[in-house]
């Protein structure tokens, strides 16, 4: 809006990679002079691709970025080390990664289709004493949890970082 000479509409998206198969999430942001249609035609085009949730503030988009724009990649990299373990654990790439791709895509879809939280379908899936419970124990002990926030605050404060020098680029060029 700096940079337009501002009083024009404008809505701000996020959307992810898996838009491409019609399984993306988008965030999206406007400004105040956007209308009600113009939001319901931003929402109807990019619900074509997947979910579409507004927020409330324009630094919103910069933390939608930072779970759904480049959680992807996440994703992508945490499947790439459960491939690279299950080898050095002794099984073949092409087993290794059919059974990471598809616990991966499972358990997305138990997440979705039960209604219950993540952190109960974990609960459930891990047995006190279990092997389950070593791995988790594990993650916890290496601080996967303080990584995660870590790496998305990065992202979020990158993101703010990447629209600023892009509004002060373009006011520059006015």
């Amino acid at each position: 809006d700096r940079w337009s000479g501002g009083g024009l509409p404008i809505i701000r998206t996020m959307p992810n990679t898996p838009s491409l198969l019609g399984k993306g999430a988008c965030g999206l942001f406007a400004n105040a002079q956007v209308s009600e249609p113009q939001k319901a035609v931003a929402t109807e085009m990019m619900e074509a691709v997947g979910l579409a949730v507004w927020v409330e503030t324009e630094i919103d988009i910069d933390r939608v970025t930072a779970v759904s724009g480049s959680g992807p990649a996440y994703y992508f990299l945490f499947m790439e080390k459960m491939i690279e373990a299950a080898i050095a654990l002794g099984l073949d790439r092409e087993t290794a990664t059919q059974l990471t791709l598809q616990t991966a895509e499972g358990a997305a879809a138990m997440a979705k289709q039960t209604g219950l939280s993540p952190a109960e379908l974990r609960k459930r899936v891990t047995s006190p004493g279990g092997t389950t419970e070593q791995a988790i124990l594990c993650f916890e002990h290496e601080g996967l949890g303080e990584t995660v926030a870590s790496a998305m605050t990065a992202c979020a404060d990158k993101a703010a970082d990447l629209i600023e020098v892009l509004c002060n680029e373009n006011i520059n060029e006015s």
